[in-house]
């Protein structure tokens, strides 16, 4: 028999809960499974689901076939009634031991072909208490779960639940264990960042949990934090990024959008000049900070004039890595049923945004050129600067070191160290 494969879709959350679900798999002893771990982002992300799902029954035809995360979570019945599909498990159920060792053990008997439980009755998130997950140099730990906020593109609070967080005392013990093992940076990740500790007693703030992890794991070289809501940065995070050189000087910021009304419509919790204002004050503590931001194309009722506020606020903010998604209703949110944007146009504008992203990307490259940078190695020939840039040399280094080289040129998306 063979051991489990997995296919994952969507963010480094999902990516992450797989390398959980491959132990409690293994644990649990099944063999000869297929298991889809969902994205439910975008009606897209749906519709790829299932195009994969036929793709990987066609290729795996006597395997038994599993599908979970996301889109499993928000849609159990599409998935359940496609005839490749074997068993659906929801986001809770795909990290309980219990749910493999059941589908081990009677795939299909006793065991119920939908386990798929009411998400929003969930307050805890586990510590998935892996031994890394990415290159062998960078591992993410995931200390924040679901999200309270109701956005209205969005679906991902019915496929993760309410905010939840890791206490900080499991977080600190398993990066404690991450550079025990050799890691020398460490991406912490969730789903809504910056409202980690809300749940917990004596509601911490993100900064309070960066502080103690550079505090009490001493010998951790870099520190990254993901995706956050600049609106709910807290005054020990802005500490941190002013003092803390091991934290690294990249964030990636949820803004969405820069149009006040279109953030309205969005209900976003910060308007166009909260975006501008972090971005100078966070570069004003810290110089080299880069930024990356997700910003969505084509909302409904966006105008030519709308689009124009997003696409300035890509230079306003000094952006240098975009994440753009063109729009994409999703059945069930508020947004759906909102006056839509021509498909042709939506096109267009997310055209005109990779564009600027491009563009500042060369920016930001040139100016490396003759600096040194510290990099952290995550190939042979491959590693990362502090600001996230790709460096490629012209010789093997070791994986997993942080090496300092000087840089001498640029391709149109990475740099070159000789």
């Amino acid at each position: 028999m063979s051991a489990p494969i997995f296919s994952t879709m969507g963010c480094r959350l999902n990516a992450y809960e797989t390398e959980a679900m491959k132990e409690l798999a293994e644990q649990a002893g099944l063999e000869n499974a297929v298991i889809v771990n969902t994205c439910a982002v975008t009606r897209e992300a749906v519709r790829k689901a299932r195009q994969d799902i036929r793709k990987l029954r066609r290729a795996h035809p006597d395997a038994r076939l599993i599908v979970t995360g996301c889109a499993a979570q928000t849609e159990p019945e599409t998935f359940a009634g496609m005839s490749e599909v074997d068993a659906v498990i929801g986001n809770v159920e795909k990290m309980q031991g219990s749910v493999w060792q059941g589908l081990a053990a009677d795939f299909i008997g006793e065991t119920e072909t939908v386990q798929v439980d009411d998400i929003m009755s969930v307050t805890e998130t586990a510590g998935h208490l892996i031994d890394g997950f990415g290159t062998r140099s960078r591992a993410y730990v995931q200390v924040q779960n679901g999200c309270d906020h109701r956005c209205t593109f969005c679906i991902i609070p019915f496929g993760r639940g309410n905010s939840r967080s890791v206490p900080a005392g499991v977080v600190v013990d398993q990066i404690k264990r991450l550079v025990d093992k050799g890691y020398n940076e460490v991406v912490l990740t969730g789903v809504d960042l910056t409202s980690w500790g809300a749940d917990l007693p004596a509601t911490p703030k993100l900064g309070d949990l960066v502080m103690r992890i550079l505090k009490l794991v001493p010998d951790l070289a870099r520190l990254r934090i993901s995706s956050i809501d600049s609106i709910e940065v807290d005054d020990n995070l802005m500490l941190a990024i002013a003092t803390e050189p091991r934290l690294m000087p990249h964030l990636h910021l949820s803004l969405q959008h820069g149009d006040d009304m279109i953030l309205k419509r969005m209900k976003r919790r910060h308007l166009r000049d909260d975006a501008i204002s972090f971005a100078q004050h966070a570069r004003k503590l810290r110089p080299e900070m880069t930024f990356g931001a997700d910003i969505i194309a084509g909302f409904p009722t966006e105008t030519d004039a709308m689009f124009r506020n997003s696409l300035d606020l890509v230079a306003e903010c000094d952006l240098t890595w975009l994440h753009v998604f063109p729009y994409s209703a999703r059945p069930g949110t508020p947004a759906a049923r909102m006056p839509p944007v021509d498909g042709r146009n939506i096109k267009d504008r997310a055209r005109q945004l990779r564009e600027a992203g491009a563009g500042q990307v060369l920016r930001h490259l040139e100016r490396q050129i003759g600096r040194s940078h510290r990099v952290l190695m995550e190939s042979p020939i491959m590693g990362r600067t502090e600001q996230f840039c790709e460096v490629h040399f012209d010789r093997p280094r070791q994986e997993g070191d942080i090496i300092l080289t000087d840089i001498n040129a640029h391709t149109k998306n990475a740099l070159l160290a000789y």
